[in-house]
């Protein structure tokens, strides 16, 4: 053997010279592998994420988000806003900014609008090159077009929905954000503060309920079982008397007064319907909340308190102490709008700025 291993010029110390040798080269080699940079494919995996929007398309948005578009109303601005993605606004219809939210967000007295729903002005939305579009489920023409320009569409509700869709939407809009730590903040503030006024109400006999009347900006328009007034009069323990109607929202002052309601509430986000004008028309006057009294306007917050957002919870318990108000004489809305806005907007609230929201009519009506 010894022989063998001479002829081929090897012996003991050469042979042990070539297997270092070996070894070397396996650790440099093994050491090349791991220097080697990623795939295309991994970073851009790490440069993007997977959502699924509220229509159920799935859609790749940035990681790292920097601007945003909206093209809607329905708290999408709010919603960003309370997750910590204010700064990346960088267009949104100023309709739906209501002036509490200028006070607490001042950039968004300059922020451009680029149009709402279906009308939207897509070669503005491209020059803001944004990194992604938050627009209403009502309105796919518009955001057909804005896909058709090569950016990304995340659909939400906008009034549609129930409280557990809502909620879906607020983990979805935490996703978008990279952001779910506050997203999850916030749903834990919700199922806190609804237990709470489920576990008051839920002792009230059904026939002892009250029954609403949700008026939406008119006399004659309503939320049926397909709307947001639906979730608003029913957390708070009482019975939407257009419960009925679906998603058909028109009705006629002849089938209020057959319903009857205990108690109406007039929304301000489709006009500036006052309590005077509901007690002065002489074709409501024999409906049990004209005759008691029992007329209101749902405040106005940072949005409208009746309407879907992430302040939904206030105007709930607002319209709980409102039908109840024996369930409720302990809590105080003040303390518990001034505790949310500081957590969540992380403003300070004053006692003349809460008081702006339970306005109750339009000075024009006084």
């Amino acid at each position: 053997m010894e022989k063998k291993a001479e002829r081929f010029g090897l012996n003991n110390t050469s042979g042990k010279i070539i297997a270092g040798i070996v070894v070397i080269g396996l650790i440099i080699a093994l050491a090349t592998i791991l220097l080697i940079p990623k795939t295309s494919s991994a970073m851009e995996t790490g440069q993007t994420r997977t959502i699924t929007d509220m229509t159920g398309r799935t859609i790749e948005v940035p990681a790292n988000l920097s601007r945003i578009v909206i093209t809607c109303c329905g708290g999408a601005t709010h919603e960003v806003m309370v997750m910590g993605g204010s700064d990346k606004i960088v267009a949104q219809p100023s309709k739906c900014i209501m002036p509490q939210l200028r006070v607490i967000q001042p950039r968004f007295e300059t922020v451009p609008d680029a149009g709402s729903f279906d009308n939207v002005n897509v070669e503005q939305i491209v020059a803001l090159h944004p990194d992604l579009v938050i627009a209403s489920i009502t309105s796919e023409k518009g955001n057909t077009k804005i896909r058709d320009s090569g950016i990304p569409v995340v659909t939400v509700m906008t009034g549609r929905g129930n409280m557990s869709v809502l909620k879906q939407e607020f983990a979805m809009i935490g996703r978008v954000l990279g952001t779910e730590k506050e997203a999850s903040a916030l749903l834990s503030s919700w199922d806190v503060h609804l237990t709470r006024i489920q576990d008051r109400v839920s002792t009230i006999p059904a026939d002892q309920r009250k029954k609403v009347y949700y008026m939406n900006g008119k006399l004659g328009s309503t939320d049926g079982s397909g709307w947001w007034g639906q979730e608003f009069i029913t957390a708070a323990g009482g019975i939407n008397v257009a419960e009925e109607m679906g998603t058909v929202q028109e009705t006629t002052a002849e089938q209020i007064i057959a319903w009857n309601p205990d108690v109406i509430i007039i929304s301000r986000n489709k006009g500036v319907f006052t309590v005077n004008d509901v007690k002065n028309n002489p074709q409501l006057s024999s409906i049990s909340a004209v005759k008691n009294g029992q007329v209101y306007v749902c405040p106005t917050g940072a949005f409208w308190w009746d309407r879907p957002s992430p302040e939904s919870p206030l105007g709930i318990l607002w319209l709980a102490k409102t039908l109840y108000p024996e369930k409720f004489s302990d809590i105080d809305l003040k303390t518990e709008t001034r505790d949310f806005y500081q957590t969540f907007y992380g403003y300070s609230l004053s006692d003349p700025e809460f008081d702006t929201f339970l306005l109750t009519d339009s000075p024009s009506s006084k």
